[in-house]
């Protein structure tokens, strides 16, 4: 470990210590607004995490969200919070196994709808079991969880989301995906085992996103499909990180931060027309950005750069 990677630990660890002291010094209405930003900060890390080096853009993130809440929504009364987290870990696990091995031989377009056309489809299924089995369409969420221990929870699982995200960067797999992204014919034809690399991604990302879903659960008290399946914050996790930068691990919290405040302040302010809003901010984010707050960093740094460097 250089003395550079040192002190960035360092400054990562110290920042983290400040957050973790959030809910000590803000009111709830600051607090709720951290456990939003935090979650969101999960979701499109572990987001980008896959679709970032593989360039397959996932719309089922509100799929495996919803498996997790719901998961919390059938156990929690009965088991301890720690075994629900690992059946809603093991749930989301296998169904993502399932979905990765049958759909990531898709690409483009083709895996764009298949995903967005699973998060329907599981919502679908958990509508026809609760009106048809349980006989009822939503269930209570009755946990003896503050809204600190659930953003200090969070604050735990963005912190493991970003040390695996950068210890995969730089191992064999990472470097397998970049190939994977760049060519995967190529990729494949190097010797490179396509399908399980993808898989194995694709699995963990799902993972965080399932135990997000889980853990935000209790926050609501009540929940149904149309809550814990909303398409919204699929589409909502893809703007965010399309906003930071996908090409970087810290790219997606650069887009969390002041798209959360933003649409924060329109559904405040707007809530009839939250929805076609965050159609309008996501078009001009890229249009206008493409490729996110990182790549412009990055540009207006190489033109620095080259301005001191041409005599």
């Amino acid at each position: 470990m250089t003395g550079r990677d040192t002190l960035i630990g360092i400054v990562c660890l110290a920042g983290v210590v400040l957050l973790a002291g959030l809910p000590l010094v803000v009111a709830d209405y600051g607090l709720s607004l951290a456990v939003n930003i935090v979650s969101y900060t999960v979701l499109a890390t572990a987001w980008s995490l896959f679709s970032g080096p593989t360039r397959y853009v996932s719309l089922a993130t509100v799929a495996f969200f919803g498996i997790g809440a719901y998961t919390t929504a059938v156990f929690v009364e009965t088991l301890a919070w720690p075994l629900v987290l690992l059946i809603a870990m093991a749930v989301g696990s296998v169904v993502a196994a399932i979905v990765g091995l049958a759909t990531l031989r898709l690409s483009g377009v083709y895996f764009v709808i298949f995903s967005f056309g699973l998060a329907e489809l599981v919502r679908q299924l958990v509508t026809w079991f609760e009106v048809n089995k349980t006989r009822t369409l939503g269930r209570y969420v009755f946990a003896d969880i503050t809204a600190s221990q659930i953003y200090w929870q969070l604050l735990a699982l963005a912190v493991l989301v970003f040390a695996i995200g950068f210890l995969i960067g730089r191992s064999r797999l990472g470097l397998a995906l970049r190939a994977i992204g760049d060519d995967e014919t190529v990729a494949r034809h190097s010797g490179i085992d396509v399908t399980r690399a993808k898989v194995a991604l694709f699995v963990l990302s799902t993972v965080f996103m399932t135990l997000t879903g889980a853990i935000m659960a209790p926050r609501w008290t009540y929940i149904d499909p149309a809550i814990a399946f909303n398409p919204v914050v699929s589409f909502t996790v893809l703007i965010m990180a399309l906003l930071g930068g996908v090409h970087r691990l810290y790219g997606p919290v650069l887009g969390v931060v002041p798209l959360a405040l933003l649409l924060e302040y329109l559904l405040a302010h707007f809530p009839n027309h939250f929805s076609i809003m965050v159609g309008v901010v996501f078009m001009v984010i890229v249009y206008v950005i493409p490729r996110g707050v990182v790549g412009l960093v990055e540009d207006a740094v190489r033109r620095q750069v080259a301005t001191k460097a041409s005599p």
